[in-house]
């Protein structure tokens, strides 16, 4: 039953998938947005612009009681806004995005996005599976960056499953075919984005394969906890849960060893300061021009735990991220160049805002002693990340 087709008008309707679609008596909002709402959530639907092929885009926001809302659009599974109170209570967008539709279909360093097939870099652009080589689209000097350049963030996503109750879901849907941007095997991907009363939002991604490929899927958010786009996050405070490091060569591929971190500016395993040593003359800072780096997350055999933090001391706004993953790559935005509008007709200027990317470890499908993401017909991929919001 379409949700925007079977309202009359001062009703509530209760559709055959349990949604309770509360109509609006302005006839053109009606047509346009659909509102779920049950217990502390809402979901409200609406277009959100149309693809150069004509594809209808879609945007739903997710609502909870504590003022948190996350806006998620079916292009891209990306992420447009993320709002969550500061500890004067006072909610405020804490994501990099645009104001616009247009903006997000053109180049930009993937604001809010799903990523895959797969998140992070492969060497070269390509790799073997059973002998057989594979070549993928090259979009980053002669490697492949998250997915290559038509990857899951250019794709149109379906709402399989809007619901509300405790907790405010969407579900997204999408069938990555056979040799697309170089890949073996028909994908079939789901992500849910769920937003629980305690201001979370999970992330849980699910993937089946008719043919033997790799997948390596993340979320590519970019946090900036003050609110204010204007200031760089050199002075927030990071603690990352991770004793060693994936080093790199001067394409950002990993050499194939593991690094510790200790008596480095990798280390955060207590909380320091972004800006603290990002500047220390240090070969891996040079070659990332800051943080852009893989950890090697503790506790790989406990599934979902903890991985990282960071607070913004201005808002009090603190993020914690969990995750079953085996890396999280902190990225500090230093390619922000001020080319970028703003929400408000600013720009986005040099690290003003950062990336905490939940997955494995770059150029896994290549490196032979680094945890497999091959995904095999017949097996789920299945991986959980959580961002809880919380203010001290």
């Amino acid at each position: 039953m379409n949700l925007l087709k079977s309202c009359v008008l001062g009703l509530t309707v209760i559709t055959t998938a349990g949604l309770s679609v509360q109509c609006k008596s302005d006839k053109k909002e009606k047509q346009e947005q659909g509102v779920v709402q049950k217990d502390n959530v809402t979901i409200e639907k609406s277009a959100y612009g149309t693809t150069a092929k004509g594809e209808k885009i879609d945007s739903y926001k997710l609502k909870n009681q504590k003022g948190m809302e996350v806006d998620i659009m079916t292009y891209g599974g990306i992420i447009t806004s993320l709002k969550v109170p500061n500890k004067a209570g006072v909610s405020e967008d804490v994501v990099l995005g645009f104001n616009n539709f247009d903006q997000y279909t053109k180049d930009n360093p993937f604001f809010g996005a799903l990523i895959g097939r797969y998140g992070n870099r492969i060497a070269k652009a390509k790799f073997s599976l059973d002998g057989v080589e594979y070549k993928l689209a090259a979009n980053d000097g002669p490697n492949s960056l998250h997915g290559g350049p038509a990857g899951f963030h250019k794709a149109v996503w379906t709402a399989e499953e809007a619901k509300g109750g405790e907790n405010a879901t969407l579900k997204l849907k999408y069938i990555s075919k056979d040799k697309e941007e170089g890949f073996p095997g028909n994908l079939t991907v789901f992500v849910t984005y769920t937003l629980t009363p305690d201001n979370t939002l999970e992330v849980l991604y699910e993937a089946t394969t008719d043919k033997k490929t790799v997948v390596n899927l993340t979320q590519h958010s970019y946090f900036n906890l003050s609110g204010d786009f204007t200031k760089t996050i050199l002075d927030n405070v990071v603690t990352i849960d991770a004793d060693k490091l994936v080093p790199v060569d001067e394409t950002l591929i990993p050499t194939g060893k593991l690094d510790d971190v200790a008596n480095t500016p990798f280390d955060f395993r207590k909380p320091k300061a972004i800006g603290k040593e990002i500047e220390t003359v240090n070969e891996q800072l040079k070659r990332g021009k800051g943080y852009d780096h893989c950890w090697v997350l503790n506790n790989q055999d406990k599934g979902f735990r903890f991985a990282a933090s960071v607070y913004e001391p201005t808002s009090g706004r603190v993020m914690e991220v969990f995750t079953d993953e085996p890396g999280i790559q902190l990225y500090t935005g230093n390619f922000l160049d001020g080319t970028l509008p703003t929400r408000d007709g600013k720009t986005y200027a040099h690290r003003t805002g950062l990336c905490l990317e939940t997955q494995h470890y770059p150029d896994s499908p290549n490196q032979k002693d680094f945890p497999t993401t091959v995904l095999n017909p017949g097996e789920t991929y299945k991986t959980k990340t959580a961002f809880k919001f919380s203010t001290k």
